[in-house]
């Protein structure tokens, strides 16, 4: 047996399966280079899908100069953040994609697509997303909020988002107080704070060993469902 390997001998631990979205105007492969910082001993742990967004970057990314192109988006927004513009295509394309490519277990989501995997629970609850398949279980918010439509708001936090949930809180992340408004949507959330701003941070010792008990968390809810 591998490393991999659970304490009690012979037993399988299964390995969790996130869907990854990205950020605004970034892309799949740019979120796997910032998730890349984290330690091996967490990779190792996860099996992360990174899906590309549906619309090509309609306008200039902030990461340019950083990560290279191409660059996409989950769907438009009005300047006030108020109105989308393509989130049907959007929740489409995604379940599109975990038809063809799932199940998985859970949402690992950035900015754009931390807002996004939040309120997906929700929605699928009320059947208005994610119909066609299993549901989510798990999610891991990275600089995220809420949305501000009530048109997607009043249905994707109508009742407590149930699934665990880990959040990245960034101490100078400007979505910071609205990270803080979604968690109070959030029936069983961990959260780990970091010093940065909006960004994927690196995992100190403390966000480590809370990153790793949240996965062995999840680890064992999933071995347990398999057992029944």
């Amino acid at each position: 047996m591998g490393s991999q390997g659970s304490e009690e001998v012979g037993s399988f631990v299964k390995k969790p399966r996130f869907l990854c979205l990205h950020g605004f105007r970034t892309s799949g492969e740019i979120m796997k280079k910032q998730v890349g910082k984290w330690p091996e001993s967490v990779l190792q742990k996860l099996d992360l899908v990174y899906l590309d967004g549906p619309f090509p970057a309609l306008g200039k990314s902030d990461v340019e100069g950083i990560f290279d192109p191409p660059y996409y988006e989950w769907f438009q927004f009005n300047k006030e953040f108020s109105e989308y513009t393509n989130f049907d295509k959007c929740l489409e394309y995604i379940e599109d994609y975990i038809i063809k490519q799932g199940p998985f277990d859970g949402l690992v989501g950035f900015s754009q697509g931390a807002i996004l995997s939040a309120a997906l629970p929700g929605l699928q609850a009320k059947g208005l997303a994610l119909t066609k398949v299993p549901k989510i279980k798990f999610l891991i918010i990275i600089g995220g909020a809420k949305f501000k439509s009530p048109a997607v708001a009043d249905d994707a936090y109508a009742s407590p988002i149930q699934c665990p949930s880990l959040h990245f809180l960034g101490e100078t992340d400007f979505l910071k107080p609205y990270g803080l408004e979604l968690l109070e949507h959030c029936v069983e959330p961990t959260i780990i704070h970091h010093p940065k701003g909006h960004t994927v941070p690196r995992l100190d010792e403390k966000s480590l060993e809370t990153m790793m008990s949240f996965i062995d968390k999840i680890q064992k809810a999933l071995t347990e469902k398999d057992q029944q």
